[in-house]
């Protein structure tokens, strides 16, 4: 787990299912990395390009047209659409990120994932993948980082930015990002710590799950309520 979160994402191929705000910022930000985005998907199907996703152009359609990721296409020749975004998980790739829905990810599709060397799946959904798929990601040495951890960017970043608004101010970029940066690395560390602790050293579900439990817990008797 540690080897692979040290790893330099510079030329890993990415596959990321969705179009909405997590996909294209979840894309933009392994593409800051150096990681090679091929594919990103919406809910008639998904679309492929090897030289690398425009994200100037995933954004126009996705977020100023409200358009369809087939669209894509009309403007990439060299890109690719598929009907039907479930096939988006057959594509080899190092890093898959599901962004899109609930259950995206069954057995099938994380097998598949597995014998294409897929090293890495972090959830960028509300549970993503099936308990089958997890299970299966774990048994297989895959690197998983659950929703409950990783996903919990969006709900930091929305605190920051209350805190923006409550001292008046207006961080830049980077600091936000260096803020961000500071609080996904301690609910890691925190994940990795419970998991060892309870006899599960390098599982994140269960890391993510005790330590969220132990947090509120912890509050409740610091209040008095338990």
């Amino acid at each position: 787990m540690l080897e692979t979160r040290r790893k330099s994402w510079k030329g890993l191929k990415v596959v990321i299912s969705g179009s909405g705000n997590v996909a294209i910022y979840a894309a933009e930000k392994c593409q800051h990395l150096g990681a090679h985005v091929i594919a990103l998907s919406d809910s008639n199907g998904y679309i492929v390009d090897e030289r690398g996703i425009r994200l100037d152009t995933v954004k126009r359609i996705k977020e100023v047209e409200r358009g369809r990721i087939r669209e894509y296409v009309d403007e990439h020749a060299d890109a690719e659409y598929h009907e039907g975004w479930q096939g988006i998980w057959s594509l080899p790739c190092d890093v898959a990120l599901p962004c899109a829905t609930q259950n995206e990810i069954d057995a099938g599709a994380a097998q598949a994932l597995v014998d294409n060397g897929c090293i890495a799946v972090a959830e960028g959904a509300n549970m993503p993948s099936t308990p089958e798929a997890v299970d299966l990601f774990l048994n297989s040495g895959v690197s998983f980082g659950p929703a409950k951890a990783a996903n919990a960017g969006g709900v930091a970043t929305s605190a920051l930015e209350m805190s923006q608004n409550s001292m008046r101010l207006d961080w830049p970029f980077e600091e936000v990002d260096a803020r961000l940066n500071k609080i996904m690395n301690a609910v890691y560390e925190q994940c990795v710590a419970a998991s060892e602790a309870y006899g599960a050293k390098g599982n994140l579900v269960v890391g993510a799950n005790i330590a969220g439990f132990l947090k509120v817990a912890d509050a409740m008797m610091a209040q008095g309520i338990v």
